[in-house]
């Protein structure tokens, strides 16, 4: 992150922090970040009408009293639907960012015009059928109503009234003239989480583990002009996806495509996909039980499955979570081949099924879960048994504890692919044993770019490193009852210099005699200064 970017982020995230009072930080974050979006949509729909010469600005006019004056009466509905076509939404000149803040300052701003604008944006939804999902229903998680914002309406909206200034005093274009509102919004994304306790690790995951699943699934990526798919299913605030894109060479085009429980946080990563320039065509997000309802298609009205499969997918879902393991499941195609469900108590094998089930022929994931799913046994070590066997299991990478926002146990990162005899020698599975290569933090570890690299190129190079990594043989993995316990195979342990103690004896006979010569030398000092001991 760039000086320009830091001193930005962080006076706005300072800012931010005076303005929400009593209100926790998990839930103040819908009104920033929903706002920012606002303005952004706003401000990009400006871009289009100049760029497109969709309205005629004269000298002296800015561009939205331009619109002002072009977009009304009858005229109005045909500018909507010109731009809905063409962004996938489309905003009133009334409701725009400009228009809003011009009343704020002007003070004409009443307490239901913040209803109306988002009553409004909802309403021009539903012009572009194609883009009315990506759309509808955004701004929902802004409560107007919240007594936190103030006891009464003209407090609450006073309170608003703040966070617009707030939003409106920020340059979201760097010292080079770049858009940095993309880097802006994820910095406050990552902050609001690591404010947010347990609660933040629902929806992000820390950009240096980001790195690492991006980096590996896109290890074998050349330069191409088709699409790029990758999937997320548990996607929260849709950071993870978005460093898949960043980590693909450059000009790879990318298809998005995602799926989260969490209502807010399916609204916060819709947000955070377009806020860095992901058209509405390029991203397929869904807002609904993963484990449940399959992505998304799942078996049609005859019970025939038509599943959609992706060049990768990463996944950080939710660890040892309850699920509804009823054995109709063993029916469902993703989990019918194991034998076996995951417990009721813990579902993390069954998002790995789920993940490797809609990997292409080709594909490769990373899932980031909790130690438990290398050594439990019961339904998860059959689980893991067949795994093995169908050679899916590329490589193990143990990260250190503490990481995770809400959590301090340590984690690991499962790599499988669907044809690993088209890239491996052998069934061997490569080990790294990371856990001891972090920066110490004062609430969490982190990884350094260093640490990160480590773990990428040992991956990439599938090399054995002392102390670090091993390529264990589908014999040794056998002979370990399918256990796959990094300590099994990683011998980190670090023998302790022997201590010469003829040597030791020798530095502490020459230490006595040092001290009896300067005892004595203090003597002889003290005698000619006559004092007495």
């Amino acid at each position: 992150m760039s000086n320009n970017i830091q001193e930005i982020t962080s006076k706005l995230w300072n800012m931010a922090n005076e303005l929400r009072g009593t209100m926790d930080a998990s839930e103040y974050k819908n009104y920033i970040l929903a706002f920012m979006f606002y303005r952004y949509l706003s401000e990009h729909q400006e871009e289009y009408l100049v760029k497109n010469n969709v309205i005629d600005v004269k000298e002296g006019e800015t561009i939205n009293d331009s619109y002002k004056r072009q977009a009304v009466g009858e005229d109005l509905d045909e500018y909507l639907e010109d731009i809905s076509s063409s962004l996938g939404y489309a905003i009133a000149p009334n409701d725009t960012w400009q228009s809003l803040v011009d009343k704020i300052e002007d003070s004409q701003v009443i307490p239901s015009d913040y209803q109306t604008i988002f009553d409004n944006f909802n309403k021009n939804a539903s012009l572009n059928k194609k883009a009315a999902k990506d759309f509808r229903g955004i701004f929902n998680d802004i409560n107007l109503g919240d007594s936190r914002l103030g006891s009464s309406t003209n407090e609450r909206a006073k309170s608003l009234n703040g966070i617009v200034k707030l939003i409106k005093g920020v340059n979201f274009k760097g010292e080079d003239g770049k858009d940095i509102l993309g880097e802006i919004y994820e910095y406050l994304i990552g902050q609001f989480a690591a404010n947010a306790g347990k609660k933040g690790g629902e929806f992000y995951t820390p950009h240096p583990v980001s790195k690492i699943l991006a980096k590996i699934v896109t290890s074998d990526v050349q330069n191409k002009d088709e699409f790029f798919y990758v999937y997320d299913p548990t996607m929260g605030s849709g950071s993870l996806l978005l460093t898949v894109g960043q980590e693909l060479p450059e000009r790879t085009p990318i298809k998005y495509f995602g799926q989260e429980l969490n209502t807010t946080t399916y609204n916060l990563a819709r947000m955070n996909l377009m806020m860095h320039n992901v058209s509405y065509n390029n991203m397929m997000l869904s807002n609904a039980d993963t484990l449940e309802s399959d992505w998304p298609d799942g078996l049609d009205e005859k019970g025939i499955d038509h599943p959609r499969t992706f060049d990768a997918v990463v996944a950080n879902p939710p660890y040892s979570q309850k699920w509804d393991n009823n054995e109709s499941k063993l029916k469902d195609p993703r989990f019918r081949e194991y034998g076996k469900l995951a417990p009721a108590s813990k579902a993390d094998y069954a998002f790995i099924l789920h993940s490797i089930y809609h990997l292409n022929s080709d594909g490769i994931m990373a899932i980031v879960l909790p130690h438990g799913v290398l050594f439990r046994g019961a339904a998860e070590g059959k689980i893991r048994k067949v795994l093995i066997e169908k050679n899916y299991l590329d490589a193990v990478i143990g990260l250190p504890a503490n990481l995770f926002y809400g959590t301090s146990i340590p984690t690991v990162i499962l790599v499988l692919r669907k044809n690993r005899k088209e890239k491996r020698e052998n069934k061997d599975i490569l080990f790294i044993d990371a856990s001891k290569e972090f920066e110490k933090g004062k609430n969490q570890n982190n990884l350094s770019d260093e640490n990160v690299d480590k773990i990428v190129n040992t991956f990439k190079e599938y090399k054995e490193l002392d102390k670090y990594s091993h390529k264990a043989t589908i014999e040794e993995i056998k002979e370990n009852d399918y256990n796959l316990n990094i300590p099994r195979y990683v011998d980190t342990f670090e023998e302790e210099e022997q201590i010469d103690l003829e040597e030791v004896n020798k530095q502490l006979e020459q230490d006595n005699k040092e001290i009896a010569e300067l005892e004595a030398e203090i003597n002889e000092q003290l005698k000619i200064l006559g004092i007495k001991f």
